[in-house]
């Protein structure tokens, strides 16, 4: 694999530029000003609240420094609360070339997307510079969750995806799975494979964090797609979610925009702390994406049986499908027929080898199937966390 080598000595397997809106009041400038560059690895990204949040601080901040980021464009309406000096320093620091626009200093919509253009254009030769250096696996960390789940998931898709998280582990790469909110029934299972006692109460303990969370909230994380799809249980999707995560020791629990400190398996707890205040903890897949992504996922292996469609700002979204009527009515958006094993024409071992080898065909430049179609969703809202302990990190 040929990454790209940032300043800051991050290896990315992307080349782009992020445009990062500070408040929903500056997104129609932001999204004009990547309009014209859309086919040329500039992304729209960006946070929709005004009042400041150290959460959505730390995932932007994660995100404008993320080593598939060459380059960022802040556009700020002025007199947002959102505090940018931090996202700033961050991407000064690391190397990258920064350019923040305010609208109401530049003079408004048309002079701000004019001005925001010209600085893009003047921006990509310098990205396309960027010295390209070789990548192993083990450089790699690598991001799974599942959505639009059916009764094939946990029986195809996402054993598939645990056991190429072995292979990949294996070779020294960082696999984080996720979220605590699906793996309600599971804190055995984990607990057996965590790398220290106290990391297993650890991870225990943030189950039960979710559990008393969606007790507040009075549901789960169980959609009517998923009962459609024939899921019958909490248990059964958390099970089914459970398999993504492999047989590998658990080596640490981690927070959105924690950085995994090495390779091995990581649990991300997507849940807040402290009282009920933000509804609903993930509100739609991107959302946990996106989060993956703060961790530094440089790739993310999407499990689905019932046909999601989405990728992602950033880094790129490989779709592997449980249901081989899902796969073969929607191939175009998926990336890896696990399907094939409940067909009889193909086996776990096979589908596991093919989504490790289709990851390194990616990370070495190839598009998926989600960055084919033009796929750039992007979602961060309001959360809170206090900071994890030393036992949360078996390393």
């Amino acid at each position: 694999m040929l990454g790209y080598l940032r300043e800051d000595g991050s290896k990315g397997i992307r080349n782009i530029t992020a445009v990062v809106y500070l408040v929903e009041c500056a997104h129609h400038v932001a999204r004009e000003i990547v309009l014209p560059f859309r086919d040329q690895n500039v992304h729209l990204i960006g946070f929709s609240g005004c009042y400041p949040n150290a959460h959505a601080s730390t995932i932007v901040r994660r995100l404008c420094t993320h080593p598939n980021v060459g380059a960022v464009l802040l556009v700020s309406l002025g007199c947002e609360s959102f505090i940018r000096r931090p996202v700033e320093q961050a991407v000064r620091d690391s190397g990258r070339p920064l350019e923040t626009l305010t609208i109401q200093q530049v003079g408004g919509t048309r002079q701000s997307i004019e001005r925001g253009r010209q600085w893009i254009e003047d921006t990509l030769p310098v990205l396309a510079a960027v010295p390209r250096i070789e990548m192993a696996v083990s450089d790699l960390i690598i991001g799974t969750i599942c959505g639009g789940s059916d009764a094939t998931s946990g029986m195809t898709a996402n054993p598939a995806i645990g056991a190429a998280f072995d292979r990949f582990i294996d070779e020294g790469a960082a696999c984080i799975f996720e979220e605590t909110g699906e793996l309600i029934g599971c804190e055995q299972f984990l607990s057996r494979r965590a790398a220290t006692p106290e990391l297993g109460q650890a991870m225990v303990d943030s189950i039960r964090k979710a559990e008393r969370y969606y007790d507040t909230l009075g549901h789960g994380s169980f959609a009517s797609g998923n009962s459609l799809g024939e899921l019958t249980t909490q248990e059964e999707k958390s099970l089914g979610a459970y398999c993504k995560s492999g047989t590998r020791p658990i080596s640490g629990l981690l927070h959105p925009g924690d950085q995994p400190p090495g390779g091995g398996l990581y649990l991300l707890d997507v849940v807040p702390d402290g009282e009920v205040r933000y509804g609903f903890p993930n509100i739609n897949d991107n959302l946990e994406i996106t989060e993956l992504i703060a961790c530094g996922s440089h790739v993310t292996l999407f499990a689905t049986g019932r046909g999601s469609v989405v990728g992602s700002a950033i880094a790129p979204v490989i779709k592997i499908c449980g249901n081989q009527q899902t796969y073969h009515r929607m191939s175009e958006d998926m990336d890896v027929n696990a399907g094939a094993i409940l067909e009889g024409t193909s086996d776990l071992e096979a589908v596991s080898k093919q989504i490790y080898d289709l990851t390194v065909h990616v990370a070495s430049g190839k598009p998926s199937c989600s960055e084919a179609l033009g796929h750039q969703e992007f979602c961060v809202t309001y959360k809170s966390f206090e900071p994890l302990g030393p036992s949360c990190l078996a390393r």
